[in-house]
């Protein structure tokens, strides 16, 4: 019995390793800056963010009554086929006022924008004022299905019935091509994924995979 229970221990410490590297794999902190696959332009649907961690006082801009706010960016990630880099750039080196003003109406918050530079745009091979106009780029690339863009009421839907309804909205986006995240069943956001010239969308296996995989999934309407 002894025996077993060391097993066991010793088992389970050992997937705790292996989860931890798989971890590690993912998130490729550093790396040479434009070196990567693809982008993911990550839309966070800020009802639901606010709904379950806007508390904080730093989301109090977005999450304010009244705000309303819908889709906004959360960020454009450099991204490899497996993991992504991270942090590539020196960790002193911040947007100038001229490259935050790029970025207006895109974050929810002058906040976000400095932390999407640091963690993900230093690994874009851009200047900050590059990288920022990249996002617009990516952001104006995407229509916004009606029936989201619109909505008044908390709605009920099927993580791949908002992909298809994203995929109608975007001619040549398919459903292969990018993700829904959730949380607790509420959405979080939309992860498209494009190609490093920003020209078109493209496959990402692992986006696509670590998509929401609750059935239901309520998109809470502003507040």
């Amino acid at each position: 019995m002894a025996f077993a229970r060391t097993a066991l221990f010793v088992a389970a410490a050992f997937s705790l390793l292996i989860g931890d590297v798989a971890a590690q794999g993912r998130n490729q902190r550093g790396g040479e800056p434009g070196s990567f696959d693809f982008y993911v332009l990550a839309l966070s649907w800020s009802p639901g963010f606010c709904e379950l961690d806007g508390g904080g006082e730093r989301n109090r801009e977005q999450c304010a009554q009244g705000a309303g706010l819908r889709f906004v960016v959360h960020g454009l990630w450099p991204q490899n086929e497996r993991g992504y880099p991270s942090e590539c750039g020196p960790s002193g080196r911040t947007p100038s006022r001229i490259a935050l003003d790029q970025a207006k109406g895109l974050f929810p918050t002058e906040g976000l924008a400095r932390y999407e530079w640091r963690k993900h745009g230093t690994c874009s091979g851009s200047s900050p004022s590059d990288y920022f106009a990249d996002v617009r780029r990516a952001r104006e690339k995407i229509v916004i299905p009606p029936v989201l863009a619109k909505a008044e009421r908390d709605q009920s839907w099927t993580a791949i019935d908002l992909e298809r309804a994203f995929v109608a909205a975007n001619p040549g986006l398919r459903t292969d091509m990018m993700s829904v995240a959730c949380k607790r069943g509420v959405l979080q956001e939309v992860r498209i994924c494009l190609s490093k010239d920003l020209r078109d969308f493209r496959m990402c296996g692992e986006v696509d995979r670590s998509g929401c995989r609750t059935r239901d999934i309520t998109v809470v309407a502003p507040r």
